[in-house]
């Protein structure tokens, strides 16, 4: 079993990305700026924004948070997002999810400027990359591409199953895999609440991508012995020994599943970290006006 170790790709990525913005700087160029809004207070959403920010500063990109109150109405929203299209200085910017269930979400994801949707939720870069156009692929799609990669893993003919079908991962990762690409020519399946004999399904996987958010659902007899495992999940779970007051978890049992993995992505320091990495490789994109001209 191998370690996929978001932590140190990671700070790869970053140290990558920090080479170039500096050339950028030193040549008189324009700062990347990557602005987020985020509405309420909830804790997770408070601490994956924070980390956003903190990359931000490690590799020299201007940022900018905008946090509004739960009682934010969906027309207030809209025009904080208006002028976010409009600044000429902003060169992505995200709406941070989960929005309060007044708010519709698929509204406010059509409401960002295409150009700078480094989230790559908007429906033109959905479609673009449906298409195999340039587009701002979503953040954690991208860093599991990342990971693939830079870990060198065959994926061309292999068998991929996506258990869940949320159009920020499940969706776009089956539709990724399968394309005539490096990493991709994967046969895929994708899984979901009504499919039938789940666990034979995923018992087929050389590659199994779990993204259905419920916390260790993938034990060992889910998975075929030396599949490449990939856990996107990551929910807070109440637990009394730590001093926060929970635990982070995965959508797989990682203690069971390991040793029978071939490769395995560890929660925390997997995937979640490699998800930050996408979203500043998009906003540097845009800063290049590299997806559009």
């Amino acid at each position: 079993m191998q370690l996929l170790d978001g932590k140190k790709l990671s700070a790869e990525v970053k140290a990558e990305i920090k080479v170039e913005v500096d050339k950028i700087k030193a040549n008189g160029g324009k700062t990347p700026h990557l602005a987020a809004i985020l509405v309420g207070n909830n804790g997770a959403s408070e601490t994956y924004v924070a980390s956003k920010i903190k990359s931000c500063e490690e590799i020299g990109f201007k940022s900018t948070l905008i946090s509004l109150p739960d009682t934010t109405s969906e027309a207030e929203l809209l025009s904080h997002i208006q002028d976010l299209n409009f600044d000429e200085d902003v060169d992505g910017f995200i709406v941070q999810l989960p929005l309060p269930a007044h708010i519709s979400e698929n509204t406010i994801m059509e409401a960002v400027a295409p150009e700078k949707d480094v989230d790559g939720f908007h429906p033109i870069n959905v479609g673009r990359m449906c298409k195999g156009l340039p587009a701002y692929i979503s953040a954690t799609p991208y860093g599991i591409l990342e990971m693939l990669e830079r870990y060198k893993i065959e994926t061309a003919g292999k068998h991929c199953v996506v258990v869940g079908r949320s159009q920020i991962v499940g969706l776009p990762m089956s539709i990724l895999m399968q394309r005539n690409a490096y990493p991709g020519n994967c046969t895929v399946t994708i899984c979901h609440s009504r499919t039938h004999n789940l666990k034979e399904v995923c018992q087929s996987a050389d590659i199994l991508i779990a993204a259905l958010g419920r916390p260790e659902f993938i034990t060992a007899d889910y998975v075929k012995e030396g599949a490449v495992v990939i856990d996107v999940g990551i929910t807070r779970v109440p637990d009394a020994s730590k001093k926060s007051g929970f635990a982070i978890k995965g959508d797989v049992k990682f203690d069971e599943v390991a040793p029978k993995s071939g490769y395995i992505t560890p929660v925390p320091g997997g995937v979640g970290l490699m998800t930050i990495c996408g979203l500043l490789t998009n906003t540097l994109l845009s800063s290049k006006k590299a997806i559009y001209k």
